[in-house]
């Protein structure tokens, strides 16, 4: 026998699609920031290259103030920080196996292989991440009032912080791979060297490490 849907009373106000839709994204960008601070922490583990230690760890603490500032802006959109919904668990689910694939890498692989794995399982997170930014920025010019003004400051202070999260370690991963196959590698990357900060200076660096005019060391 079948059971019946129960229907909201008619006077009831429910949430649109739209609205829905910013709650998941502000519940995903706290749980990616969360997860990151993980997932930098396993990656430092398998970090044996001093400069890259040196920049995951520099964007652990970044991922850190990113967390602080994602749970004040879905407190500001008047939802609790603290409720598991499916949105942030389906990002925890992703980033739990980024952590694991690192593990694994770690107790099965070599040091070298550990670090190309946590490299790419880094550009993987951070571009969920990079791709939550944009999508606040552009939701901070469609809205108005105290979240749009939350959202706008937030946005104007991490973008670049999260370009390079992004784009300098995909560059690492880039580079770690040349270098296992034996292929002429620049370590550090370009996008590191040239500070890049944009997709169009990510391009830039890749073309200039293509025509063998990137800096090397």
């Amino acid at each position: 026998m079948g059971t019946q849907s129960k229907k909201m009373p008619a006077d009831e106000p429910q949430p649109s699609s739209a609205q829905e839709a910013v709650s998941s994204l502000l519940y995903q960008l706290l749980e990616t920031e969360m997860g990151g601070v993980q997932i930098y922490s396993t990656a430092l583990q398998c970090a044996i290259h001093p400069e890259l230690r040196e920049e995951w760890t520099k964007y652990r603490a970044e991922t850190e103030r990113h967390v602080v500032i994602a749970r004040a802006l879905v407190a500001t959109a008047g939802l609790d920080p603290d409720a598991e919904t499916p949105a942030r668990l389906v990002c925890r689910h992703l980033g739990d196996g980024l952590i694991q694939a690192m593990l694994e890498a770690m107790a099965a692989g070599t040091p070298a292989e550990a670090q190309i794995t946590a490299a790419e399982c880094v550009v993987k997170a951070e571009t969920k991440d990079h791709m939550n930014w944009e999508l606040v920025g552009l939701l901070a010019k469609r809205i108005s009032g105290d979240l749009s003004d939350a959202l706008k400051k937030a946005y104007d202070e991490i973008e670049v912080e999260e370009d390079r999260h992004l784009y300098h370690t995909q560059g690492w991963a880039r580079e770690l791979w040349a270098d296992a196959m034996g292929l002429p590698a620049v370590l550090p990357p370009p996008e590191e060297t040239m500070q890049v900060e944009s997709a169009v200076g990510a391009a830039r660096a890749k073309k200039t490490r293509d025509k063998g005019t990137a800096p090397r060391t």
